[in-house]
């Protein structure tokens, strides 16, 4: 395995898993070029706040992650989301609007909320009423943002969908793929034509029981934190199968082997390899295996972001701090993102009588912000919480985290893209790839990335 991140973790995970089950000889190393295990998942604990350096839940609709962390014994250690608090806030001209109720991340389904939010103008809210009467596209693919605007006008875009997918994709919405990122709605288009009356309708069918049951909400998170699902999984992970600080130079073909060189000068020679990396180191390091499939791979573009997190004496927060947190349109001109209320959202992440927010900026509409320095990222996010949420005072905790070029980029094409390297792949024998770079870049999509790779190297799913 090739890259210490959640996606090797669980390929990992899974590999030890099957072996022990179906009694088969396993010689297992995992390759990972930081000291430590987890890629972008990383827990600190500081002065009693508890600090998600990256990923701070996951989906509980997507059943891997969840079914993984049944299979680790931590049911009892995951924490649900307070949903007396699941409001989430527009910055807009000045002000936090909420979310009208019923909001379903591009339209409504309900029509008072709706009507009544101030989030909208008159002529925009007749714009997406539009949709009801207008015909289905023809596209296979579209960028969401055409799709968008072609449903439910402009204001729609700018005002809700650009800022709601810039905090899950840090992405522009005229690049991403609809079907590579947000396939229900292009399902809904097809199914039902309006994407209103489609959302309605789904709204009113009787819940479907699924692998979260009742006990979970949508989002789902560890009761101390993130890195608790890392420290699992590493323990099922034999010591002496993690190779830590060791960056990997080249995969080559070596007869019916496979050997995998590291700049720090192991060489190490395996029936069976699995890439678990970023789609442009994999493509560095596949460089002489197949050159197509290594420009194929780098041409997955990347986003670079960074998070600010700042504690502060529940006293000094003038907000109410009645919802999740907000999101921040493009053309509002900030440098802001969107902005968790971390202790809102999750318990135990504050001490009592504090509250902990989490910032993010850059993302693929504002990278060049992350040229300035830590100091200077965090004086914006504090003049920026003090615009939106009246904060005047200092913070008594201030972390900066910054993830270069670790977001995949989606773009239209995306789908057709990724075909073409499992294709490619396929007549590699012995190879796979796996990881957020290919069919879903949530915690839980990339756990089952890694444990499909895991079960086709050892033959037991299909290639």
């Amino acid at each position: 395995m090739v890259g210490g991140g959640i996606t090797g973790l669980a390929a990992a995970h899974r590999a030890v898993e099957v072996a022990r089950e179906r009694g088969i000889a396993l010689e297992l190393m995992l390759v990972e070029a930081r000291e430590r295990l987890g890629g972008t998942i990383a827990t600190e604990r500081a002065g009693g706040f508890l600090v998600e350096a990256g990923p701070d839940s996951f989906l509980s609709e997507k059943p891997w992650a969840l079914a993984l962390c049944r299979r680790l014994g931590l049911e009892d250690r995951l924490a649900r989301t307070d949903d007396r608090y699941r409001k989430v806030f527009v910055w807009r001209a000045g002000r936090l609007h909420p979310l009208p109720d019923g909001w379903e991340l591009l339209a409504p389904t309900r029509l008072a909320p709706f009507l009544t939010s101030g989030l909208f103008s008159w002529p925009g809210k007749l714009r997406m009423a539009l949709d009801l009467v207008l015909p289905r596209g023809i596209a296979d693919d579209e960028s969401l943002g055409a799709f968008v605007r072609r449903r439910l006008g402009r204001e729609a875009l700018e005002r809700v969908a650009q800022p709601l997918v810039a905090g899950i994709y840090t992405a522009d919405p005229d690049d991403l793929s609809l079907t590579a990122t947000m396939p229900r709605f292009a399902e809904l288009e097809r199914r039902e034509r309006s994407i209103i009356l489609g959302l309605w309708r789904a709204s009113r069918r009787a819940p479907q029981a699924g692998i979260s049951g009742a006990r979970f909400g949508l989002f789902v998170t560890l009761k101390e934190g993130m890195e608790e699902l890392v420290a699992a999984l590493a323990t099922r992970i034999q010591s002496d199968a993690v190779l830590l600080k060791h960056r990997v130079a080249g995969v080559e073909r070596r007869g019916n082997r496979w050997r995998v060189t590291t700049v720090e000068g192991a060489d190490l020679d395996a029936e069976r390899v699995v890439v678990a990396t970023e789609s442009h180191a994999a493509a560095r390091m596949l460089r002489y295996v197949d050159p197509t499939l290594a420009t194929l791979l780098a041409e997955i573009p990347y986003a670079s972001s960074a998070t600010v997190t700042l504690g502060y004496r529940r006293a000094e927060v003038p907000h109410p701090l009645d919802g999740f947190g907000f999101v921040v349109p493009r053309a509002e001109g900030r440098a802001l993102l969107a902005c968790t209320f971390s202790s809102v959202k999750y318990p135990g992440r504050a001490p009592e009588g504090d509250v902990l927010l989490r910032a993010f900026v850059g993302g693929a509409l504002n990278e060049a912000v992350l040229e300035r320095d830590d100091a200077t990222l965090v004086m914006r996010a504090r003049d920026e919480l003090r615009q939106a949420m009246g904060i005047r005072a200092a913070p008594v905790l201030t972390r900066v985290f910054r993830w270069p070029k670790a977001m995949p980029q989606y773009h239209v094409g995306h789908l057709a893209r990724v075909d073409t390297i499992e294709r490619l792949v396929r007549a590699l024998p012995g190879l796979d790839l796996a990881g957020g770079a290919y069919r879903g870049v949530g915690i839980s999509d990339c756990v089952r990335s890694g444990e499909g790779a895991a079960e086709r190297a050892l033959g037991i799913s299909a290639p």
